[in-house]
């Protein structure tokens, strides 16, 4: 699929207009104050991300999502907000993390019910494959961390097992304040009684 580029309508949206789609970003652009970064790879409707980020001033957030109206809803719920450690960025989650996130710059990657493609035949198109400990290694700091939750039994024992076969991780803890903030999709499998199945791991060494 074509990685789609962001279009910003103003200086004050949050929503940041990529400049290309074959070079890396710079971060540095990004946010007025240089500070750790977090990234969520598929934000949804942000409603973790606004929170992470009002809570957590220290840091600058990137929510990347493909579909226009949740980009949309991280732009108007940021800026409703006044986060200034808040950009948005429209494209491909896969995309970003291999080609445009720039190497070594993340402190922590966040994916959250991503799309469990639960048919044998599309069990390749799953983004937490055997590639992407080895993507998510090179874009975090060291001792960065990958944080997961989905609610598909079978698609979080596959997480499980791509980073119990990578070197480069070692499995840690999900820090009880970051459990308690919820995406959109927690909240309403929650009400259904679907229970969130959670995972994290470090960067070795």
């Amino acid at each position: 699929m074509q990685p789609e580029i962001a279009v910003s309508s103003g200086s004050s949206c949050l929503v940041y207009p990529l400049p290309s789609i074959l070079d890396r970003i710079d971060v540095a652009k990004l946010f007025p104050v240089n500070q750790p970064i977090e990234v969520e790879l598929g934000s949804g409707d942000s409603s973790f991300l606004v929170e992470y980020a009002r809570r957590c001033p220290e840091r600058n957030f990137i929510g990347v999502e493909r579909l226009l109206g949740r980009i949309r809803k991280l732009d108007r719920k940021g800026r409703a907000a006044g986060l200034a450690n808040l950009r948005g960025v429209r494209i491909e989650s896969s995309y970003f993390l291999e080609y445009l996130l720039p190497q070594r710059s993340a402190a922590a990657l966040h994916v959250y019910f991503p799309d469990p493609w639960p048919k044998r035949k599309h069990l390749r198109n799953r983004f937490v494959n055997e590639r992407f400990p080895t993507l998510a290694a090179q874009a975090l700091l060291p001792s960065g961390t990958v944080y997961l939750r989905t609610d598909d039994q079978n698609y979080f024992e596959q997480m499980v097992a791509v980073f119990a076969g990578s070197p480069m991780f070692c499995p840690v803890e999900t820090p009880d304040s970051l459990c308690g903030l919820l995406t959109d999709f927690e909240r309403d499998f929650l009400a259904q009684g679907i229970a969130t199945l959670r995972a994290a791991y470090r960067v070795a060494g």
